[in-house]
């Protein structure tokens, strides 16, 4: 059976119970409802329209977050509760797009021009630390100019049509990212047997595989066990759904599969020297680049599968409160 579509009421009790304690979620998304309830049921025999008493209350309401503030009694007097959420929603924002971007820039720009270990995770968090406090200064700033303007308008009032849809926790929300799990493992799988019972051909070469034919006495079973294993990962987080020792078992497996791929990558073992000699590698001054690069993409993938893994986590905790108030 197909999951009922969220409700207005739904989507604005699961954006405030969000910013709430964890401890406090059940009961207070449990409270909100009720009284959303008995506001829309006087509404209603007011004569009011279902849709419309539903709208009508949420506006009354207001914004979830400063609800939810009020409630925790936590106040928002940062620069002043007039332009404190709009503040906080830019600075995250701001965080999660241009500290990603300048790491990466960064962390790839080093690598280039041939820096130590040492020196690149020293540049790359120092720079990081420096835009984190910058971003809050000159953000902040502009907003108490605009706080103690008296010319700056109000921000726009809040409405309903702003509440984000709540977050899939569901099987059936899951079970594309299964099948999609499922059939890429398996492609992979059958690519590294493959390419060793069917060798290619390239051009006017004899058929050869790609990977090292030595790699079959240890590394390549090894992976071929990463990959079911991985496959087994993909089955849990469909029937469980995420959660912190999944996430933990994501970090594993990650590491477990790209530290070695790496070190055979970069000590010449990975590949076939006769396909190596085919194709021409090293490509002269070129090869350095091309190395770092797919080293860069290894980790850059490898990193992004684990970030995913705890923002869905997250995401799920988030939710799981609000499953508990749809009575």
């Amino acid at each position: 059976m197909s999951e009922p579509t969220p409700t207005l009421t739904d989507r604005y009790v699961w954006a405030a119970a969000r910013r709430m304690p964890e401890a406090q979620r059940t009961e207070f998304g449990r409270e909100l409802r009720e009284r959303i309830g008995d506001e829309v049921d006087a509404r209603l025999a007011d004569g009011t329209a279902p849709a419309d008493a539903e709208r009508a209350v949420l506006v009354e309401l207001g914004d979830p977050d400063a609800l939810a503030a009020e409630y925790a009694d936590r106040p928002m007097q940062l620069i002043g509760p007039r332009y404190f959420l709009a503040w906080r929603r830019l600075l995250t924002l701001l965080y999660a797009i241009v500290l990603p971007i300048a790491g990466a820039g960064l962390l790839l720009a080093q690598l280039l021009a041939g820096a130590e270990p040492g020196e690149i995770a020293g540049s790359v968090v120092s720079t990081l630390l420096a835009l984190v406090v910058h971003l809050a200064f000159w953000v902040t700033l502009v907003f108490a100019i605009l706080e103690r303007s008296p010319q700056t308008q109000a921000l726009a009032p809040w409405t309903p049509e702003q509440l984000r849809e709540l977050p899939d926790t569901g099987r059936s929300g899951r079970l594309s990212d299964l099948i999609a799990s499922l059939v890429f493992l398996t492609l992979f799988a059958v690519v590294i047997v493959w390419q060793q019972a069917e060798p290619f051909a390239f051009g006017a070469a004899d058929a050869m595989p790609i990977l090292d034919p030595e790699l079959w006495s240890f590394w390549l079973p090894y992976f071929l066990v990463l990959i079911v294993l991985e496959m087994l990962f993909a089955i849990a987080v469909y029937a469980w759904g995420w959660n912190w020792w999944l996430v933990a078992a994501n970090v594993v497996l990650n590491v477990a599969f790209t530290v070695p791929a790496l070190w055979l990558f970069a000590t010449g073992q990975l590949l076939n020297p006769e396909f190596l000699e085919v194709i021409g590698w090293p490509w002269g001054e070129g090869s350095d680049v091309t190395t770092i690069v797919i080293v860069v993409v290894f980790v850059g993938v490898a990193i992004w599968d684990v970030v995913d893994g705890v923002i869905k986590t997250v995401r799920g905790r988030d939710g799981s409160a609000l499953a508990l108030g749809r009575i």
